[in-house]
């Protein structure tokens, strides 16, 4: 009770007797700290444990299965993506946490037929929704197989920032060449709050 603990530690199991409250996170079985902070035990009816943590200071930000995450891609071979995640929603990191988009988790149909190079490039910033955690590794396991995921900024090899022409291709606006990617369909705010404005 009163005890300091880190973003990612393990507090305890999830069971019948103890869940999931603020400043945590449930994963395969377990509950973890999302926050650094004070890991508090309340004692809610039939004696059932709410595990929380209470931030102190900064609130340092864990990515959790479903999030969606901006990432940064590091490189590219034919199986995966190698990522940084920069942001956890609206959250921007202090550090950025390691993770991978694979071939399988690019888009949702034709999967078979993803060519990764084809989908993103290293330096590209991709909007991804977290799986799950992978090993020490990979780190966090992504996907980018839905229309509002996927790539949202890259440069061109002439440096310039591309705009997106198909869900599959994004053009110079200077050389007007063109390279493929797996383009995320972006909505704009107003529009995804009031779809009848």
């Amino acid at each position: 009770m009163g005890e300091l603990v880190v973003p990612g530690i393990r507090l305890c199991e999830s069971d019948d007797r103890h869940v999931a409250g603020p400043g945590t996170y449930l994963q395969h079985g377990y509950i973890y700290s999302s926050l650094l902070g004070q890991l508090n035990l309340v004692t809610l009816k039939n004696n059932v444990v709410s595990v929380e943590v209470e931030g102190c200071g900064q609130v340092t930000v864990v990515p959790t299965t479903g999030d969606i995450v901006t990432v940064k891609v590091q490189n590219v071979n034919p199986r995966a993506a190698k990522v940084q995640i920069v942001c956890v929603k609206d959250a921007v990191l202090s550090e950025p946490f390691k993770g991978s988009i694979r071939k399988e988790d690019v888009r949702a149909t034709e999967k078979d037929r993803v060519e990764m190079y084809k989908s993103f490039r290293p330096g590209d910033i991709v909007l991804a929704r977290v799986i799950s955690f992978g090993d020490a590794s990979t780190g966090y396991l992504l996907t980018t197989a839905e229309n509002e995921l996927g790539v949202v900024i890259a440069k061109s090899e002439s440096g310039s920032s591309m705009i997106p022409v198909s869900w599959t291709e994004m053009q110079c606006p200077h050389t007007y060449a063109k390279e493929a990617r797996k383009v995320a369909k972006v909505i704009p705010e107003h529009l995804a709050i009031n779809p009848g404005a």
